[in-house]
Parts: structure tokens; sequence; C-alpha cells
């Protein structure tokens, strides 16, 4: 593979990275908004992912094991320490949601939800040890060429693979939290408590 074939994929991962967390952002403020007394917002975009939720967060991933496979297999970069733990948290998702979501086990969905938290928290530690704003454990420096530190993309000067893993748990937390919601709400309306969205 070129390195101009390389680059543009490490570009375009990037991209979608970027385009993640404006619907992250989007999901926030919704909810934000949502606790403001304003539903709105919220109201639209549980109508919009209605039935979806769990297949999207198969995509979130799917899509990060596959990006982080083609970071280490592919253009060579070694994982470190964090990089393998955060592995740990996404890999699995990829597999668990796939079955929840063919099986239509909303309520399996709310199970999941430490798995991505700890790997958002995972990821947010890394991020600060690559801005220099928390300290590197000794076997960090050890794990791999400048442990986990070292910055192997830097795309739109701040999207690196730890930022990629974030917004992945991030959207997979936001998703799996609105199958969660949604089935509140269809319980509630079953109940006859609740006849709006939201």
């Amino acid at each position: 593979m070129t390195r101009a074939v390389m680059r543009s994929i490490v570009v375009s991962i990037a991209g979608i990275g970027v385009a993640g967390q404006v619907a992250a952002g989007v999901l926030l403020v919704a909810a934000v908004l949502a606790l403001a007394g304003m539903h709105g917002p919220l109201a639209f975009a549980h109508k919009r992912l209605k039935g979806h939720e769990l297949w999207l967060a198969f995509a979130v991933a799917s899509f990060a094991t596959a990006g982080s496979l083609f970071f280490s297999e592919v253009a060579h970069f070694p994982p470190c320490l964090l990089c393998w733990y955060e592995r740990f948290c996404m890999y699995p998702l990829s597999i668990l949601t796939l079955v929840v979501a063919v099986a239509g086990w909303h309520r399996a969905g709310r199970w999941l939800l430490p798995v991505p938290i700890v790997g958002a928290g995972l990821s947010t530690y890394h991020v600060l040890i690559e801005n220099g704003l928390a300290p590197q454990w000794r076997d960090c420096i050890l794990s791999a060429p400048g442990g986990c530190a070292l910055k192997w993309i830097n795309e739109f000067g701040y999207v690196t693979i730890p930022t990629l893993a974030l917004t992945g748990f991030v959207l997979i937390i936001a998703f799996l939290l609105f199958d969660s919601a949604e089935l509140r709400y269809q319980e509630h309306t079953d109940e006859g408590v609740v006849q709006g969205a939201g």
C-alpha cells in the first residue's frame, strides 16, 4: 500500500470520527435541552433512532474495531498498553451488540453499558496523557515506542487514535441509553402513565 493511499485512509477514518463527534454533540445538546424542559429535540432524535439503537451501537463498535486493526496490522502502529485496554472494551462490544440486536434483547443493551463507560474512561485518560495533562505509568512507557503519549496520527489538529476510541465509546453509550429509554417509554405507555415521547 502506497503512502498516499495510507494517508487517504487515515484522513477518511479521522473524518468519520469527526462526524461521530458532531453526532454525539448533537445528542448531548438535545439531552441538556431536555433537562432544561425543552423535550422537542430529544424526542425528535428518539423517534428517528427508534428500533435502530442496538444496530447503530453495533455499527460503531465494528467500525472502531476495524479501524484499530487497520492502524496496528496495516499501518503498523504498535498498540500501547492503554490501546490494548481500550481494545479489550471495544472488541467484545462488536460481538455483543450484534447478538443483542439480532435477538432484539433491548433489556440486554443496558447491561452492556458498563463496558463502553470503562472504555470511555480509559480513552479519556489516554487523551490526557497524549496532551501532557496526566502522567504515564511505567508500563505505558515500556509497552510501545513512545509509550502511550506518542500520537501516531494527529488529523485536523486534534484527532488521534485515543480520540477516535473515545468518540466510539461515547456514541455506543448514547445509543445504549437511547435503547434503554425507548424501553422505559414503552413500559410507561403500556401502563398508561406516559402518553407522550420522552
